[in-house]
């Protein structure tokens, strides 16, 4: 185990984790440079797209006259997959920190190397993109070293486009990072830190082997999971899969289980042999869905081919839930839950370009936890099953401490943002000479109000924001009702503050009387919030001339054709139904 080195690349969110990776690869001839692409280890066409990594990739490459094995896993940098990165920091001994020269220090960069630390990594301090015109590398090693606590001297430079540093790199990964430790225990012992699905070969997870080791036909089990299966193969990635005869103490692979069936594999799991005693390793949970959400298909009869393709993805993405629901106006569809707004955002997009399907996806919601007035808690993610207030003791909403990093000259255009979304500024600290680090505690639902948007919009770009979960917190909120003729439409509803419920009422009345049709009969449109109309509009009747037949003669008679459409209208309102045809759902809930 002396010539293993396992780590792995953190960063914010385009610092050039991938780009860096590709350099590594060519200069320990894993990937031939005629072989090489753009992002070797970002095999999902939306990963190429975005410039992001979505799924963990590692790979096994052999550095030196001395075969050191070193075993690299590219996280995810997005906060939506924090889990999944904390599970591949404790597969590993060490972590390179890349921070880009050209935008210095974000926000993820400090919660990630927050997490690192936390498993007790050696950290590498790496500069990127040094070849840049706008590399700021005297600037951006003194942010550095000041986060880390180091000398400038001991920060290295890189350029993933060009390749420079990334021979010192990997001298100092042997240098720096520690062998694996050998572990008194020699029964098998693997983390599950990832995993993937075949259609001919089912489940194949990632592990990384902490004690014993495992071969081809072992009899094995799922501490978690309890489930019993056979391995079918084992192998290691270069960064194809390459079958090997066993995985040892140290190193990190695959195993193929054979298991066609979802909710069995689970990143954090635990793999050992059938019948062992052993527990399974700590820190292991279930991510718990951040934001729900609900899928229709635009056509009823996909409905079948939209359940197909939710529970496919499952089979990849453990942190995905899905429960069926039924709409009277969109018919039946699934209530899903996801890690954030990035996470709905790429199983959506998956769902459209994988299985070509239609799809609508209505406004995201939290969920709510509410003590009634009799007694009961209830848990709560959709608006159409939050009580009315009167029923209503207590309410509790899950709250986030948000990390932001900003210019200085960009706070005053910043502040009014965080006052609109409810955030607590807790607290303040000089970052170099020209920025400020915020914390600042707030509702998670006020994230999902374009809040990241706005704050790139007012900063220019140069504000970064991360975030971690925090406890429940009680909340201020009620349900928004949108009435049609005096009937709500329960599509329509959402849960808002209720500080803003008479603008979000006034912006929903609004918009709905734009983009309704116009009926035989005037509508009213209104929005309904803590047992009162807060905002009406009237949609004004279709105009039918039944005078316009009549040439000249008594006034009287053209009076009576039109008391007789006076009194037709009057019975409509009050016995017909309003018509809202599907596009103006799509609008209103899209």
């Amino acid at each position: 185990m002396n010539n293993i080195r396992n780590f792995t690349i953190i960063a914010h969110i385009d610092h050039g984790k991938s780009t860096l990776a590709d350099r590594m690869l060519e200069v320990t001839g894993t990937v031939e440079k005629r072989k090489m692409k753009n992002q070797v280890l970002d095999s999902m066409d939306l990963e190429r797209e975005r410039g992001i990594t979505i799924k963990m990739q590692p790979v096994s490459m052999v550095y030196g006259p001395s075969k050191y094995l070193l075993n690299l896993i590219d996280t995810p940098g997005h906060i939506d997959f924090s889990y999944e990165v904390s599970r591949a920091l404790k597969a590993v001994e060490g972590s390179v920190l890349l921070v880009d020269a050209t935008q210095g220090v974000q926000a993820q960069t400090i919660s990630v190397l927050d997490m690192a630390r936390q498993f007790g990594h050696t950290i590498i301090p790496v500069v990127n993109k040094v070849d840049s015109p706008y590399a700021r590398v005297s600037e951006v090693k003194e942010e550095v070293a000041k986060i880390l606590g180091c000398s400038m001297e001991d920060i290295l430079e890189t350029s993933g486009k060009t390749g420079k540093g990334v021979e010192e790199l990997l001298a100092k990964v042997v240098e720096k990072i520690p062998a694996p430790k050998e572990n008194e225990n020699k029964n098998l012992l693997s983390l599950v830190f990832d995993f993937e699905y075949s259609n001919h070969q089912g489940m194949i997870v990632y592990v990384r082997v902490l004690s014993g080791s495992v071969k081809k036909r072992d009899n094995l089990e799922f501490k978690v999971a309890g489930k019993r299966f056979v391995a079918n193969e084992v192998g290691i990635f270069t960064p194809e899969p390459k079958q090997v005869d066993s995985l040892k103490e140290g190193e990190i692979g695959y195993i193929v289980t054979g298991i066609k069936e979802s909710g069995v594999a689970s990143v954090g799991d635990t793999v050992t042999s059938e019948h062992d005693s052993s527990q399974a390793l700590p820190g292991y949970k279930k991510p718990a869905p951040v934001v729900w959400a609900s899928m229709y298909p635009e056509s009823q009869d996909d409905f079948d081919e939209l359940k197909r393709a939710l529970l496919r993805l499952e089979l990849t993405d453990s942190s995905l839930t899905f429960e069926e629901e039924s709409s009277g106006i969109l018919g039946r569809g699934f209530r899903c839950g996801f890690l954030g707004m990035l996470h709905l955002e790429i199983a959506t997009e998956r769902i459209r370009r994988e299985f070509n399907l239609d799809i609508v996806v209505t406004v995201p919601t939290i969920t709510y936890e509410i003590l009634t007035k009799n007694g009961d808690i209830k848990t709560v993610y959709s608006p159409v099953s939050y009580p009315d207030d009167n029923e209503i003791a207590e309410v509790y909403e899950p709250w986030v401490l948000v990390k932001l990093l900003s210019p200085s000259e960009k706070l005053k255009d910043i502040m009014p943002i965080l006052f609109e979304h409810e955030g607590v500024v807790t607290e303040t600290e000089t970052f170099g000479d020209d920025r400020i680090s915020l914390s600042v505690e707030m509702p998670l639902r006020q994230l999902m109000r374009r809040f990241f948007e706005k704050i790139k919009t007012v900063s220019s770009g140069y504000a970064s924001v991360s975030y971690t979960k925090l406890d429940n917190k009680k909340a201020d909120v009620t349900r928004l009702d949108v009435l049609v003729a005096d009937e709500p439409v329960p599509a329509f509803s959402r849960i808002v503050s209720k500080i803003s419920a008479q603008d979000e009422a006034e912006q929903a009345v609004e918009k709905l009387h734009k983009i309704l049709p116009r009926q035989q009969f005037a509508s009213k449109i209104q929005g309904k919030a803590m047992g009162r109309i807060l905002s009406s509009r009237t949609l004004k009747a279709m105009r039918k001339d039944v005078t316009g037949h009549l040439y000249g003669g008594d006034i009287t008679r053209k009076k009576k054709l039109w008391e007789k459409q006076k009194k037709g209208k009057k019975r409509l309102a009050e016995t017909g139904r309003v018509n809202i045809p599907q596009e103006v759902f799509m609008k209103m809930i899209q």
